[in-house]
């Protein structure tokens, strides 16, 4: 019997007000001017279900928004993008969070108010819930305190269910790194950290080292490289992958969760590591070519016809 979804995606979600072409870095004291200004929808878990879904995939999301304007704003935007809300929790005493970006270039910094994903927890989710899909996605771990310990049981469940796994573990805001991935990453099958993410995590100062420090434990290591590609440690086995660049960069907002719904994407379509690596650098360039990171990303055909016109990808 084939199930509801191909994907849950558990994590955060919140708007994005975004500041581009912004004259120079802000001052205490001080007002500098941007000649930009986008609202959209935020957040790591989010954006990766909207560029999922728009290649084609059926997504649902189990996040926690407040009832109010960017709460129904987060929920229309997913829904637009084909993502199912029915398992999203809105509270009438939580607020949505939201997140400040100002880009630089490839480079930005964000402020963000955490608000209802602080409050999402393991207690949320439930075995009936994660067997009506094919595979679970975890983003943000450390932006969404309720998961603290909790992480390692959500994909033990989902495992238990007969779910694949994928978890993005992000940035941590407090750069304390306290994650037991001694008790997380043996349920997971494909695990995704950006490179200074990884030597954080781990305390190494190589990527080669920081692969050999958690090998062991780990199924599948997918590192992002930004403008370097990719590099995967799958079966014993190291591969590095080119970066498509894009020379007009608008943002680089989303571009790791969009690489990450392109290798999800082709990982699901049991596609060899090579592919999945390939694919997941083309949808982190195409993501960079709108601003936000949804933007670039309406439906497959659409999407393959960017990566034709600006990378030159025939696929």
């Amino acid at each position: 019997m084939n199930k509801p979804f191909n994907v849950i995606v558990v994590g955060e979600i919140n708007v994005d007000l975004i500041f581009n072409e912004v004259e120079s870095f802000p001052e205490v004291g001080k007002e500098k001017l941007a000649e930009k200004m986008t609202l959209t929808l935020g957040s790591s878990a989010a954006i990766f279900a909207c560029n999922l879904s728009a290649l084609g995939m059926s997504v649902s999301f189990i996040g926690k928004i407040g009832n109010d304007i960017f709460g129904h704003f987060c929920k229309e935007q997913l829904e637009q993008k084909g993502v199912d809300t029915s398992m999203l929790i809105m509270s009438n005493e939580l607020k949505t969070g939201a997140t400040a970006v100002l880009n630089f270039d490839e480079d930005r910094a964000n402020v963000t108010y955490q608000g209802a994903m602080k409050n999402l927890c393991i207690d949320d989710i439930t075995k009936e819930m994660l067997k009506k899909a094919d595979h679970l996605h975890f983003s943000s771990y450390f932006l969404q305190p309720g998961f603290k310990n909790d992480a390692g049981k959500l994909f033990k469940m989902a495992n238990e269910c007969g779910l694949s796994t994928s978890f993005d573990m992000q940035w941590d805001p407090t750069e304390k790194w306290d994650l037991d991935y001694k008790a997380v990453l043996p349920f997971v099958d494909i695990f995704l950290p950006n490179e200074t993410e990884l030597l954080k995590l781990t305390g190494k100062l190589s990527i080669e080292a920081a692969i050999e420090h958690i090998k062991d434990i780990a199924k599948s290591i997918i590192v992002k490289l930004g403008n370097k590609g990719s590099l995967s440690y799958c079966n014993g086995k190291t591969i590095l992958k080119p970066a498509f660049l894009n020379n007009k960069v608008v943002d680089a907002i989303g571009a790791g969760d969009s690489f990450n719904a392109g290798f999800i994407y082709k990982f699901l379509k049991e596609a060899p590591v090579e592919a999945c690596q390939t694919f997941g650098n083309l949808m982190g360039a195409v993501s960079t070519t709108a601003a936000g990171g949804t933007s670039a990303f309406t439906d497959l055909k659409t999407t393959l016809k960017i990566a034709k016109e600006k990378f030159d990808y025939e696929g």
